[in-house]
């Protein structure tokens, strides 16, 4: 005699007190869980591709250093304005070009920005063009 002769021809039983789980419910019971929290945000985040700060040569400072003085010249105007520029990454090295339209309300030679209309900051040593 097998060790399970007496019982592997049992009905299955089914309790006359609580209803069946759903197929979907039982199955999430295996399913597998994240036994590394955080280890797949790690993994995006390694993944992520940055760009490298880009270097202008004296050509392209002088063209952005003219249309600065050109825009603070017309400031009461608030003249509009389309800036690219880079913003650096705060978790690795590298960061993210960032084009951005509008007016501009002010620039702050002390803290070295550009104000937008809409509360835009942007440092004036990260611009990499400005078209007016």
């Amino acid at each position: 005699m097998n060790r399970y002769d007496d019982i592997i021809n049992l009905p299955h039983h089914i309790s006359p007190t609580r209803k069946q789980m759903s197929m979907h419910d039982r199955a999430a019971q295996f399913a597998p869980f994240a036994a590394l929290v955080g280890y797949d945000d790690a993994v995006a985040e390694t993944a992520r591709l940055t760009e490298l700060r880009p270097e202008l040569d004296e050509q392209e400072q002088r063209i952005i250093n003219e249309r600065l003085a050109f825009i603070a010249d017309h400031i009461h105007e608030h003249p509009e304005v389309r800036i690219k520029y880079f913003v650096p990454d705060d978790r690795k090295s590298g960061g993210a070009i960032v084009v951005t339209s509008g007016k501009v309300k002010k620039i702050s030679a002390t803290n070295g920005t550009i104000v937008m209309a809409d509360g835009c900051i942007i440092p004036i040593a990260d611009v990499m063009d400005i078209v007016i």
